[in-house]
Formats: structure tokens, sequence, C-alpha cells
């Protein structure tokens, strides 16, 4: 049993549920148990989409920096493709997948946001990387996705001066989606997360490898990809179905299997 991250399905919907007070730091043991939750969402058939929680007053404040201290440079070079991959964890997840942020998504709690598909955020929200006021950097995929979503300039700005992010500014540079109370953060991310518990499953995990593949290569190479995701749900049963269900039916109506 996890101690600190526990996968709760209801409806179609996994929630990812960060629970480490006071702050949800990061330590090593709540990073695997986020990279377990991660792979279970992934292989249950009952989850069809995904939600990243971390209570009502905070996401995740970050690494647990105590446990950090006292690392030399050979103990964090053996472990660093760890804390990148488990906290990168949930943009693995073939499934839309959605962070739902309240109080402060810090360091390592915004690089697990980053992983998502989309964020959503309370309006009192502070996001940000301040690893360089410890004399350090993003690590858990930071620098790379922040500059993907953000652009570099932006990126840049917010890395190299640490400083915390209002959820206007998050907004308006794209860093998150959608701003609402902070008492309905969870509620907005189940009403997105929701428009897919009965969706064709394989098209949209074709959709995300496309746009997430394409993303790290060239264009004529992105085309390639999007070419052979195309063609493969040719061969799934969720397409013949929903071509079948638009040709006699309309749009929007087909009930899908998931295979």
């Amino acid at each position: 049993m996890a101690e600190f991250v526990t996968l709760e399905v209801s409806d179609g919907i996994g929630t990812i549920r960060l629970d480490r007070p006071p702050m949800n730091a990061l330590n090593r043991q709540v990073q695997e148990e986020i990279r377990e939750a991660a792979r279970e969402a992934t292989v249950r058939e009952d989850v069809k989409a995904v939600i990243v929680y971390g209570g009502e007053k905070v996401f995740a404040a970050g690494a647990d920096i105590k446990e950090m201290a006292d690392l030399s440079y050979v103990q964090m070079s053996k472990i660093i493709d760890d804390l990148q991959s488990a906290l990168g964890a949930v943009a693995d997840i073939p499934k839309p997948t959605v962070a739902a942020l309240t109080g402060y998504a810090l360091g390592g709690g915004l690089e697990l946001a980053l992983g998502a598909d989309r964020r959503i955020a309370g309006d009192n929200v502070k996001v940000g990387t301040p690893e360089v006021l410890l004399g350090i950097i993003p690590g858990g995929g930071g620098t790379q996705r922040l500059a993907r979503l953000v652009g570099p300039s932006k990126a840049k700005d917010i890395v190299f001066t640490g400083r915390f992010v209002g959820a206007d500014e998050a907004e308006s540079i794209g860093l998150v989606d959608e701003v609402v109370a902070p008492d309905a953060v969870y509620d907005a991310a189940r009403t997105w997360a929701s428009q897919f518990t009965k969706g064709a499953g394989r098209a949209l995990a074709a959709a995300k490898a496309a746009i997430d593949q394409g993303l790290d290569t060239d264009l004529d190479t992105g085309l390639k990809i999007e070419q052979h995701v195309f063609a493969g749900l040719f061969a799934t049963e969720d397409r013949t179905i929903g071509m079948k269900s638009f040709i006699e039916n309309g749009p929007g109506k087909a009930e899908f299997l998931g295979k």
C-alpha cells in the first residue's frame, strides 16, 4: 500500500492524489509512489482520463530539500534519472491528463504538473521553479518542458529569477490553461476529464503520441509520425464503430469500446 500517493477511480476518471502534509514535499518515496500510480492509471481499463491533485490547500511545494542537502555529486548522478522519470511519469500516461493546482506548485511540484496535458489553477495559486535560489536548477524536466510550453525567453525569466508566478500571469503566458476559484479547482478538472470517459481511447492515445512526439522533432518527421499512428487506427474496432455510427446516426453518437 502506498503511503502518500493514491489512485482513486470513479466514473472513468482516475485521480492521482498526493497526500504528504503539510506541503506535499516530493521525497524519493513520494516520487516512486507517483510512478506506480501513473503506471496503474495507464494499465487500468476503467481509467479513461486522469487528474493529478494535491488537495484543497497545496499541490506540491517541491522536492524534499532536507533529503537532498547532503547528497554528493556521485550520489545525485546515480538517482537523477529516477527523479526525472518519476516526475515525468504523468507525461507517459497515454490518456488525457489534467493537473488541478491549488496553493503552491513549485520546483518538482510544477515539474510534475508540466507533464499533464492541461493545468487548471486556483486564482490564488503560485507556481515557479525556485531551484536557482538553492544554487541548483530544475532537474525533474523543468528546463525542458517549461521552455517547450511557454517559450525559451519566458522560461529563462522564470528559471533564472526563481520567482513565484501568480495565476493571472501564468494563464497569460500559457503556463496554466484555466483559472477558477480555489475551491472549484478539482471540480473544474473533473469537468474537463469527464469529456473523455466515453471517448475513443485508442484514438486519444494516438493523438497524444503524435502531438508529443512531433514536438520533439522537425515537421517532416512529425508528419511521418502522424501518418503512422493515423493508419494504425484503421486496425481498431473503435474506428469501425465510429465511422459506422457517423454514417448511420451522424456525429457524436458512437459508443466506443476502447479497442
